[in-house]
């Protein structure tokens, strides 16, 4: 039978032990988001070391994001089912090696092999540690609390690590890929130490349902390789359509298989609250645009600009800056303002810092486009993580955490997939005078792609605004009642 470990303690003062788990599990999602963001300071390293082009170059971040967004629904029943320390521990194990390959490797695609494997192990370290979170601190201000620093964490890890890779790459691209490898062993030995022991959870007839991890995963791959694919193949040939009838069939046979399954990989009831489908959404839209961002200003700043690997990361250091700053205040504002009000803002402010960047040259200018749309994309990441990470697993049963943590984690690498395979295609299909290009082509084949960027920010403000009349409802129906019954 599953313990119940949830902490009592209304005043979110909790002893050194208690701190300990959660700095474990913190430092398990700062190293998924430092293994995320690593990769892309080194991009145009790696594809001048390796002779690839745009298209296969994406897939050095994608098949990361693929093996991790794939397999989240799978990691979160196993952490359920097979006892969420045990998972948690073993996946970073997997996780540190994974980083060793990924280091060695000379050929294209044993790096995204390696790549993939690491974003497998990540599938399980996410939604386990979040699950853990989830079943040790009470709903309400302890939880909220944990959460916001655990967001936060990853915030900061996905921000800083920028950073580091621009050190890194200075020496050479392949020390930002081993680099995570001991990090991820300091996780584990900590982990042990002070991450408590759940036993194995009593399975009470449940089972894994790989029908749908294998329906998912292979739905989400053909999508991303088509989307990437199709400007090669054209829109309208028979290969791009034939496969996005076949990711439609395969999408279709998953939710069968949900509906039929007696141990379905996700309990198709739990999507019946719109806060949940609200966070998932917006999780999905935030980090699909954030990652198709990414990838295009890395490009610009290296490939047109010549900046160095150091200078581009120091580009992103006001957002990361923010985002740290933040961590220790984001619990009181979500307690203050509820986590509805603060995606709406997050997603303003991420449409905002897109707009800016938008007016770009082939000239950086410094003060007057990049520094507001970093300090904008900084004010939305600690405003958005940690209010989607919150609103995502409030009120779902403690057998259910792992599962809701796996679909906000899936939401957030599938969108960075989908989001940077459509970027990449519209980029890739812009581009004109090959490896002799002139900066006023490159940056007009940038251009179409920040502004589909911006695009699907926009979706996400349209999204949050829909939570903003769902919250006002439901505080009036309370309201009514309230009357009713006075």
């Amino acid at each position: 039978m599953e313990s119940s470990t949830a902490t009592s303690t209304s005043d979110v003062r909790w002893g050194p032990r208690l701190w300990g788990t959660l700095v474990v599990l913190c430092g398990a999602l700062f190293l998924d988001a430092l293994d995320i963001s690593m990769v892309g300071v080194a991009l145009p390293s790696i594809r001048t070391d390796l002779n690839m082009t745009t298209s296969a170059l994406q897939w050095v971040v994608s098949g990361y994001v693929l093996g991790y967004g794939g397999l989240l629904l799978l990691g979160g029943r196993a952490a359920d089912l097979l006892g969420r320390r045990r998972v948690l521990i073993t996946a970073l194990a997997v996780f540190a090696v994974g980083s060793l390959l990924g280091g060695l490797v000379n050929t294209p695609e044993l790096l995204i092999a390696a790549r993939f494997v690491k974003g497998v192990a990540a599938a399980f370290t996410a939604p386990a540690a979040l699950s853990i979170i989830t079943t040790t601190f009470e709903e309400g201000p302890a939880r909220n609390k944990a959460l916001s620093i655990f967001s936060v964490t990853g915030a900061s890890g996905f921000s800083l690590g920028l950073v580091l890779s621009g050190l890194l790459t200075e020496v050479g691209w392949r020390y930002p890929l081993l680099l995570p490898g001991p990090v991820a062993l300091i996780v584990l030995i900590a982990a042990l130490k002070f991450v408590p022991n759940d036993g194995k959870p009593a399975r009470n007839g449940r089972g894994y349902d790989l029908g749908g991890a294998v329906t998912a995963t292979a739905a989400m791959l053909l999508l991303v390789y088509t989307i990437v694919q199709a400007p090669e193949e054209g829109w309208a040939s028979a290969m791009t359509i034939g496969s996005f009838v076949v990711v439609i069939a395969l999408l279709v046979a998953f939710v069968t298989i949900e509906r039929r399954s007696s141990h379905p990989l996700v309990r198709l009831g739990i999507l019946r609250s719109g806060s949940l489908v609200r966070a998932n959404l917006g999780a999905m839209i935030f980090f699909g645009s954030y990652v198709g961002f990414q990838f295009v200003v890395m490009q610009y700043m290296q490939r047109l600009l010549g900046w160095t690997a150091l200078q581009t990361a120091l580009a992103f250091l006001p957002a990361a800056v923010i985002v740290a700053v933040s961590s220790t205040k984001m619990a009181g504002i979500v307690e203050r303002f509820g986590t509805a009000r603060l995606i709406l803002v997050g997603f303003v402010s991420l449409v905002a810092g897109y707009a800016f960047f938008l007016g770009v040259d082939v000239t950086p200018d410094l003060v007057g486009v990049i520094l507001p749309c970093m300090i904008l994309l900084g004010i939305s990441c600690a405003l958005c993580f940690t209010s989607l990470n919150i609103q995502a697993t409030s009120g779902v049963r403690n057998e259910e955490q792992g599962l809701a943590s796996g679909l906000l984690n899936t939401s957030l690498q599938v969108g960075g997939a989908i989001g940077l395979a459509v970027v990449t295609a519209v980029v890739t299909a812009n581009e004109t005078g090959g490896a002799k290009a002139t900066s006023s082509q490159l940056l007009a084949s940038y251009f179409p792609g920040l502004a589909v960027v911006a695009g699907i920010a926009a979706i996400g403000v349209i999204i949050s605004l829909s939570g903003i009349v769902a919250l006002r409802k439901e505080n009036r129906a309370a309201a009514e009642l309230e009357m009713a019954n006075a």
